[in-house]
């Protein structure tokens, strides 16, 4: 017990303001389990060290500070104190029921679970994981908050990992923490993440927006206080009470601004925003009113959250206004109980002692996460679940009505396809047309907030496959996949027996002859597909050839005769020069890749992303061309059937020279391109190509090169190279098709 004491005391500090915190919003918490908790986290983790050297107990205390900033209860602080201990040490999942009681080792096994799955590649675990939280969340959605304060902790001491283990936690932050903290309503979790990943998956362009910002920040906080001054004066002038705040915009959502409108540091004016907090919603109208009366509003940058709020039930008046000195600054106004939502997200929701609410609002707030478990439950595939699941949690929602009146949100993009989807799959499969406001409009109509929307159906309408390209929600893109899929099983399915029925034309026999003799059903397992119709369809396919079926199937005698019959006669001797090229593609590509559990496969790279050894990749069967390579999240690899992947790696040592197309966006100065062409020259890099273009308009130049690299590290360090020049804003490397930058 003494030692147990001891340890207690290692970090009094921490522990005693995890204490305070949990006290201020939870007076009558259970002070004493919450310090038996930490004793007995700092006694498992004992002889443990992070990265850093410290002791290992340290991180589940700053977890569960974190889980404290987010006004949690007592059974998660406690969970945040225990989350490695079942994972880490000897500690079974039993030991902690019995000290800790049921509801904390259940807490305990969903966050373990999340991250204990071993796959067989680092791109399906962060699939697989992802669909783990998901279900997670459906359980206990503190699950996935104890999750997030874990990955905030983590972010926050990525220092002392290895450069390749740091860029790959800030892409997976990015990309999928961040999102759900978005999802869940916690900003400041969000904001927090989001600044993190961007440091180290853009170190360079981190670097500099920062310094830029230190170096305006006296000048800023002078702004801020003006605004501050004026704003409070009009608004107790027009009888509002309210309280004003100023503070500068987060580092990745400047970032974000400047990309996406090719600005400088010098034109990104908006780097404050400010917030009205007031007692009612009419206030939130008075205060706009104020704000409205003293600078012009900037059109179109006016949102009304507060009447259609966000999915996760954000409510606040944005606007943006031409303020002081002719700089335009963005406005939040909300009542103190939408900032306490704000704040907290979900967690200022959702009820423990009870359990979930069942009020209407409750199952409003909850849409969302019921939609990600019924994906979840359709979508088999751990990386189309992901892959449509990420377009969902990035959502600037658009708020449509159905003829009824009912209200239904959008992400940005929709389009009168993904409306009948959401009605019902059947309605979406057999959508004939729509009426948007009354008047008929094509199917690809993209939605707008505010229109009223009615379907036609008929029972003779069924998806096209360009219908893929025109939707924007995860339910229509998978229900129209599934459709597709349905129907190219089919016939691939007898496409596949009119294959094999023409080889077995010289034994005078058929598929169906062999089927009723169940020759196929043995070499099911071989071939690892999982019914006799599946097989078949795999010839369809072209993910198997007649040939390889046959020489498991047909007994010896048989066997010896078909290949007998197969000898080259005149007409396949024409054919010979074309056989002989396929045959040296393939094995041009099997020097560069491998692909998994299929032999004689024609290999060849996609043009649209045209993937480099080193980078993450996946093969599609396509369909008389063999196999078709991807880099891993390539758009048009997304786009394609999930059925017809194969699990493809790059041959140890290929690193043979790939052309790729760099764009760079710099301004337009003497001797830039002068620097960049050095810059490639440095690198050992050929160029094949250069086009450059200046934009007079706005001083800026815009330059196309064709270069021949020979790896993924090689295109990343001649990127970064040509990125450290003075003048470059962007660099970007370009798809072949459609300019797609990646």
């Amino acid at each position: 017990m003494e030692e147990l004491a001891q340890t207690a005391e290692s970090k009094p500090d921490e522990l005693d303001e995890l204490i305070r915190l949990v006290q201020s919003y939870n007076p009558s918490a259970d002070i004493e389990l919450i310090r038996r908790a930490y004793a007995y986290s700092a006694r498992m983790h004992a002889s443990q060290k992070r990265e850093s050297g410290e002791p290992y107990v340290i991180h589940p205390l700053n977890v569960a500070l974190i889980i404290a900033q987010l006004k949690l209860d007592v059974p998660s602080i406690v969970t945040g104190l225990l989350h490695d201990v079942v994972e880490d040490t000897g500690v079974s999942l039993n030991e902690v029921r019995e000290l800790w009681g049921a509801e904390v080792a259940q807490l305990v096994d969903g966050v373990t679970k999340v991250s204990k799955i071993s796959f067989q590649s680092r791109e399906e675990k962060q699939a697989e994981n992802f669909r783990k939280m998901v279900i997670a969340m459906a359980h206990d959605i503190r699950v996935v908050l104890i999750k997030l304060a874990d990955r905030l902790h983590n972010m926050r001491t990525l220092d002392h990992l290895s450069p390749e283990r740091q860029h790959e936690i800030a892409r997976e932050t990015m990309e999928i923490y961040a999102p759900i903290a978005h999802r869940l309503g916690i900003y400041w979790l969000k904001s927090e993440l989001e600044d993190l990943s961007f440091r180290y998956l853009n170190t360079s362009a981190y670097g500099t927006l920062k310094a830029y910002v230190a170096k305006t920040r006296t000048e800023r906080d002078e702004y801020i206080a003006a605004v501050i001054d004026i704003l409070t004066r009009r608004l107790k002038e027009s009888g509002v009470n309210a309280e004003v705040t100023g503070r500068p915009k987060h580092f990745y959502s400047i970032h974000s601004k400047m990309q996406e409108m090719g600005l400088n540091f010098e034109e990104i004016y908006d780097l404050v925003a400010f917030r009205i907090i007031v007692d009612t919603v009419r206030e939130c109208y008075e205060a706009l009113g104020v704000v409205h009366a003293n600078w012009k509003p900037v059109p179109g940058r006016f949102k009304d959250y507060i009447a259609l709020p966000k999915i996760n039930m954000y409510q606040s008046l944005h606007t943006t206004v031409i303020g002081p000195r002719g700089q335009r600054m963005e406005v939040q106004i909300r009542t103190r109980e939408m900032h306490k939502v704000a704040e907290e997200g979900i967690a200022a929701h959702w009820s423990y002692k009870e359990g979930p609410t069942k009020d209407a609002k409750e199952t409003e707030r909850f849409a969302w996460l019921r939609r990600l478990i019924e994906w979840q439950q359709n979508l088999k595939d751990p990386q189309e679940f992901l892959s449509t699941v990420k377009d969902d949690l990035f959502p600037e929602e658009v708020f449509v009505f159905t003829p009824k009146g009912d209200v239904l949100d959008f992400p940005q993009g929709s389009t009168t396809i993904d409306f009948a989807y959401r009605i019902h799959s059947q309605v979406g499969n057999h959508l004939s047309g729509a009426r948007v406001n009354g008047r008929m409009v094509p199917l690809r109509y993209k939605l707008r907030s505010g229109d009223t929307v009615e379907v036609l159906t008929s029972e003779r309408q069924s998806p096209g496959k360009d219908w893929i390209n025109y939707v924007a929600t995860a339910r229509a893109k998978s229900r129209i996949r599934q459709w597709l899929r349905q129907q190219q099983a089919e016939r691939s399915r007898d496409l596949g027996i009119s294959l094999i029925d023409r080889e077995l034309e010289l034994l005078k026999l058929s598929v169906a002859q062999l089927r009723h003799e169940h020759r196929f059903e043995p070499v099911l397992k071989e071939f690892s597909q999982r019914d006799v119709e599946s097989l078949l369809a795999a010839v369809g396919y072209g993910l198997l050839t007649p040939a390889q079926v046959l020489a498991k199937v047909l007994n010896a005698d048989e066997l010896k005769n078909y290949r007998d019959g197969k000898a080259p006669s005149a007409a396949t001797t024409a054919l010979a020069p074309k056989e002989r090229a396929a045959r040296e593609l393939r094995r041009a590509a099997s020097g560069a890749v491998v692909v998994s559990g299929v032999g004689d496969m024609m290999v060849r790279f996609a043009k649209c992303c045209n993937p480099l050894p080193g980078e993450a990749i996946t093969g599609f069967i396509t369909r008389g061309r063999g196999v078709t390579v991807h880099v891993a999240g390539c758009p048009h690899a997304l786009n394609t059937d999930p059925q017809r992947r194969v699990p493809v790696v790059w041959k140890d040592g290929e690193e043979a020279p790939r052309p790729i197309r760099l764009e760079v966006l710099c301004v337009d100065q003497p001797g830039l391109l002068a620097a960049m062409t050095k810059a490639i020259a440095a690198a050992g890099v050929n160029i094949s190509t250069a086009e450059v273009k200046t934009r007079g308009s706005d001083g800026r130049a815009l330059s196309v090169f064709e270069v021949s690299v020979s790896s993924a590290r090689q295109l990343n360090n001649l990127m970064n190279s040509i990125g450290a020049i003075d003048g470059v804003m962007r660099v970007a490397r370009l798809g072949q098709q459609n300019g797609h930058r990646y």
